[in-house]
């Protein structure tokens, strides 16, 4: 398909390589500071059981999610989920994920716009992912400029979900620092270096979906304008 050629690729390449920076960053610093146990000797299960009872979150139940990094916090049914791998160690990686995802549950629980704005792009940027083909498509296959412009304005719900993202999972993150601090279980510089590396290894996953949005966005707004030289 047109859609995905060589223009594509050079188009779309600073996306990918800061995709896989981010996923580098991301493995290579969860894999060294889930080798440094925390002071406290707690599990990320302890941890977040020790952050549910200090933030009033009795209504947050806890479940093992399967999995690696699959550790995530679900407002719907209010409940935290842990990979095993986060769940069962009591290292710095783990206590930084156990409370980043107990920083979710208290935006659930303070009702956050940010999350509720997150949550309520979902249906429309699940929809729009097949609409925004079959408009961009029926738009070029017909040489109609504004159906194609409508499929490109369908698809830019992905590149508003992605940032729409982003001070949800900081502010989670900032909650995350301030717990681990005020509750005693991250004690010294090292561990807090450990908890930043951790997290800010996570939030740059967020930057490169945004960056990978909105240039993949460009990308189809650079074709339906290529219509309008054709028609000249």
């Amino acid at each position: 398909m047109f859609f995905y050629n060589t223009s594509y690729l050079i188009f779309m390449l600073p996306a990918f390589i800061l995709m896989m920076l981010a996923q580098w960053y991301v493995s290579s610093s969860y894999g060294r500071w889930s080798k440094v146990p925390n002071r406290s000797g707690l599990s990320g299960a302890d941890v977040a059981r020790r952050l549910i009872d200090r933030g009033g979150l009795s209504g947050v139940s806890l479940e093992q999610a399967r999995g690696r990094l699959s550790d995530h916090y679900d407002p719907r049914e209010k409940v935290l989920r842990l990979s095993a791998g986060v769940a069962q160690s009591a290292s710095v990686a783990a206590a930084a994920i156990a409370a980043h995802e107990l920083g979710h549950a208290m935006q659930d629980r303070e009702d956050y716009f940010p999350l509720r704005l997150r949550a309520a792009l979902v249906p429309a940027v699940n929809i729009g992912s097949y609409l925004g083909w079959i408009l961009l498509m029926v738009g070029i296959f017909l040489n109609s400029a504004g159906l194609a412009w409508l499929g490109v304005a369908v698809f830019a719900g992905g590149a508003v979900f992605a940032l729409a993202t982003l001070p949800v999972e900081l502010n989670a993150s900032a909650r995350a620092r301030e717990l681990l601090t005020t509750a005693g279980i991250i004690t010294d510089e090292q561990e807090r270096s450990g908890v930043n590396t951790v997290l800010n290894a996570a939030a740059l996953t967020y930057v490169a979906a945004l960056f990978t949005a909105i240039l993949q966005l460009l990308y189809f707004a650079s074709i339906v304008l290529g219509m309008g030289g054709r028609r000249r």
